[in-house]
């Protein structure tokens, strides 16, 4: 008897979309949300692997940079869910379950595991190429390093995806490698450095759940993780 899917996804003003995404691959995938609000993480036991899902800026305490308080909008931020998903990766990580972080959820991995952010890309980098322009998304050019993960899945060295942040991974959490960048050297794709006998995991600063009609930058993605599942 084939094995129904449980996903397990961290919820966030647009969780409707990764829902929706992940559903689309197959109806009979039964998605739990996430979410401090719900206090459900007794649930993560049953899922069979896990999106972080966009959303908010990730309280910059957490990795270490109270100063950047002074230049970051608070309202934009959310400690609940920050501390949450950290436990969300933590034990998923114990119990060896499959990760696929999109967007901020790049950035709380990275954060989980010792690294830093970008507050602002505009101000520190100088770059406008990755944040929303009039609501919508951006596109700008990435580059995959040959042999990793991402390329694997892909199977690209480069091509176009969907920008919409405003931070970015600085210093790359332990254990942890980029493997895709944008044309200014933003941080575009992370996994493990050494994967052997670790649970699978991909984090992307992009958006694969919003450009659910490109063969490479997001079906492929979403084929490997369920595969992973």
């Amino acid at each position: 008897m084939k094995h129904t899917l449980t996903i397990g996804i961290t919820d966030c003003s647009k969780y409707d979309n990764y829902k929706a995404w992940i559903l689309a691959a197959d109806a009979s995938i039964n998605i739990i949300k996430l979410s401090y609000q719900l206090n459900n993480l007794d649930l993560l036991a049953s899922c069979d692997g896990i999106i972080l899902s966009g959303g908010e800026d990730v309280f910059p305490t957490f990795y270490g940079k109270p100063e950047y308080l002074d230049i970051l909008d608070t309202n934009q931020m959310d400690e609940k869910r920050d501390d949450f998903e950290l436990k969300v990766i933590e034990q998923s990580l114990q119990a060896g379950k499959p990760i696929l972080g999109i967007c901020r959820g790049l950035q709380i991995a990275n954060v989980y595991f010792g690294g830093t952010l970008v507050p602002d890309i505009p101000t520190v980098i100088g770059s406008e190429l990755h944040n929303k322009i009039e609501g919508k998304d951006q596109r700008h050019q990435v580059e995959l390093v040959e042999g990793s993960l991402i390329n694997t899945i892909t199977g690209q060295q480069h091509g176009t995806i969907n920008s919409a942040h405003h931070q970015s991974a600085q210093q790359i959490g332990e254990g942890l490698v980029v493997t895709g960048y944008a044309d200014n050297n933003i941080v575009e794709a992370i996994e493990w450095k050494d994967p052997a006998s670790k649970p699978w995991l991909l984090l992307v600063q992009w958006h694969p759940e919003r450009i659910s009609d490109d063969e490479y930058f997001s079906l492929a993605i979403r084929e490997a993780f369920l595969a992973s599942c």
